[in-house]
């Protein structure tokens, strides 16, 4: 399961799947697939989820047991997140090639990430808390503490 805390968060705040089906505009029953792992929820939509109702991502993904609610509200931009992931991959001593064969897609596709042509899946997002570890999530995409 990509985002582990998804259910649970829901749960705290007394919100049916409906409740948030409503806020997305989406069928309970994708919301349902989203908490099961049945479904990826796309970054866009988490991020908007972790805004709205104060969550860090890095609690969403299941990276940190404690919820942190000093950061700020998070505005994906494709440059900052391209700029981090070619300098944490770096720092890590990785190719492309390396990292895409990790979190299971084509070397090109990765390339795409970190030349800011498209936003990173949840899913490889994910899968990069294997590569690198104490990984912030809510720092690789930019997100600013308050």
């Amino acid at each position: 399961m990509v985002v582990k805390n998804l259910r649970a968060s829901r749960e705290d705040m007394d919100l049916k799947q409906k409740d948030i089906a409503e806020m997305f505009n989406v069928n309970f029953s994708t919301v349902s697939g989203w908490e099961t792992g049945k479904d990826t929820i796309p970054l866009e939509r988490l991020v908007e989820y972790a805004n709205r109702f104060n969550f860090s991502l890095d609690y969403l993904f299941g990276i940190r047991k404690i919820n942190d609610t000093s950061y700020l509200p998070l505005t994906l931009n494709l440059d900052v997140i391209a700029k981090n992931l070619k300098r944490i991959r770096k720092e890590y001593n990785l190719t492309q090639e390396d990292v895409s064969k990790i979190i299971n897609t084509s070397q090109a596709s990765y390339a795409h990430y970190e030349n800011s042509i498209y936003l990173i899946p949840t899913n490889f997002l994910y899968n990069l808390t294997k590569i690198y570890k104490n990984i912030s999530i809510d720092s690789l995409l930019g997100r600013k503490k308050q």
